[in-house]
């Protein structure tokens, strides 16, 4: 569980407390271990004193006339017990069992432990209502049929106890003094690493409203640099999108100021006095055209916008190339039809291999439909010289490609243009047809956004007139390059 609860996630407290809240609980566990290890480093040289002072009351035990002989001197004796405090215990146990010196009541070895001569060993035991120590050892004595002679030393606990609590104040005192030194440490170091946060948060605060540059990444540490990345393509998608609106607001307001003139010239001329019926038909019947083609230029205006703001947003699902661009020449029948154009459709049927992407239909409608509606427009024709549009779709399931053919019998378009008509508004010149410039950039925009490439070329290069021939190249692989320019 976090130490510190806040309402609101913060960075810096979420990572003081995963720092903290370790530290804070194994500081009690450290103790616990430090008590241990205290508890056998004050043992051993305590051991150690034991197994010395068996060694030296053994060495004092002598066989002399046939008997055991044991004296301990004042030296000895006062090796035994360095402090008047000290209250060491010792037994001498003879070859019959019987007490030659020490304690009488000295508890002895186990009775199930044979008896040992090469080494000194050390047991716990209990002696006068006290937890004792005691260190012993078996001595062999040259007499006929004696038992092995038992020397024992044994202290109280205590003093080891003592001395390992000693040793867990010293730690537990220096660990209460760097605790809180770690903690401060731990504080500071934290708030100097999350210092370019803060001072990235200055700059971003201190911009103005209009500066959508990107961030600069080379002073921010290694791991905020992929945020500032996905912030920094964040404000590239919005400056397009502001473009865009720009864009759209600029050409919308340039293109309809024509139209909207010439309705209201109109408007005023129907109001004159004395014009005839004629006349006044005449009249309606431009403010009409004028109004089919304001309606037209708007119409395309929302399409581009369209087109262009689904550059992130767009749903795309399995769409068939040739049921679309079949129905597109179903809906441009009837304009064909007025214009004595020969409107017609061949190449993969629809479900044929190779004829399904993954796109959008209502853009690629779209796009087949001013790819049409273009052909259508710039394509000359009467009822005795009848143009010919013809929309074609072929796939090669094999090589992974899929091209949207429209071709017509125009009077072409010169190589100095192909490049210039996919932009906003660019009109060829002599043509002698209206339209508002709009139809291949959008073209080329929803063209952009399927990953697909678009060219112009002359449908029939040894005719005159050539014809032209747009050519839509979809790359179906899964793994399409990027779009090239338009030629």
């Amino acid at each position: 569980m976090k130490l510190f609860q806040r309402e609101q996630r913060s960075l810096f407290g979420e990572i003081l407390d995963w720092m903290l809240t370790p530290l804070l609980l194994l500081w009690p566990i450290s103790l616990v271990l430090t008590w241990f290890v205290a508890q056998s480093a004050a043992g051993k040289p305590f051991d150690q004193a034991l197994e010395y002072n068996v060694g030296e009351l053994a060495a004092l035990v002598k066989v002399r006339d046939q008997q055991l002989e044991f004296i301990l001197p004042l030296p000895a004796y006062k090796l035994l017990r360095a402090a008047e405090s000290d209250a060491v215990f010792y037994q001498i146990k003879g070859a019959k069992g019987e007490l030659i010196s020490g304690e009488r009541n000295l508890p002895g070895p186990p009775k199930d432990e044979s008896p040992f001569f090469s080494e000194v060993r050390i047991r716990d035991d209990s002696y006068q209502g006290d937890d004792v120590r005691v260190a012993y050892k078996w001595l062999a004595v040259d007499l006929p049929g004696a038992k092995p002679v038992l020397v024992q030393v044994a202290e109280p606990l205590d003093k080891r106890a003592m001395l390992a609590t000693e040793i867990v104040k010293g730690v537990m005192l220096q660990q209460f003094i760097i605790l809180p030194l770690a903690v401060l440490l731990v504080w500071l170091g934290l708030a100097y690493a999350i210092k370019p946060l803060n001072q990235l948060e200055e700059r971003i605060r201190a911009r103005k409203p209009d500066d959508l540059s990107p961030l600069d990444d080379s002073s921010v540490p290694q791991e905020v640099a992929p945020l500032v990345s996905s912030v920094n393509d964040l404000l590239q998608r919005l400056k397009r999108s502001i473009e865009h609106q720009k864009r759209f607001l600029a050409d919308a307001a340039h293109q309809l100021k024509t139209p909207l003139a010439g309705l209201r010239m109109q408007a005023d001329l129907a109001q004159r006095e004395g014009m005839s019926a004629d006349e006044f038909k005449q009249t309606l019947r431009q403010i009409g055209n004028a109004s089919v083609r304001a309606t037209h230029t708007v119409n395309q205006l929302l399409a581009l916008a369209r087109a262009e703001g689904s550059n992130t947003v767009m749903a795309r699902e399995p769409c068939d190339l040739a049921a679309l661009t079949i129905e597109a020449v179903h809906d441009c029948l009837p304009r064909a039809i007025e214009k004595a154009i020969d409107l017609g459709y061949e190449g993969a049927d629809p479900g044929a291999k190779g004829v399904a992407l993954d796109g959008n239909p209502t853009l690629l409608s779209e796009m087949i439909r001013n790819l049409l509606n273009n052909a259508i427009h710039y394509t000359p024709s009467d009822p005795a010289h009848p143009g010919v549009v013809t929309a074609r779709v072929l796939a090669d399931p094999f090589g992974k490609v899929l091209m949207l053919q429209v071709e017509d019998s125009g009077p072409g378009i010169a190589l100095a243009e192909r490049e210039m008509i996919f932009k906003p508004f660019y009109r060829v010149l002599g043509s002698g047809v209206d339209g508002s410039g709009l139809g291949l950039p959008i073209v080329l925009e929803i063209a952009q956004l399927h990953r697909a490439s678009v060219h112009v070329e002359d449908a029939e290069p040894r005719h005159d007139p050539p014809g032209s021939r747009f050519v839509v190249r979809f790359d179906t692989s899964g793994e399409g390059p990027e779009p090239a320019a338009p030629g």
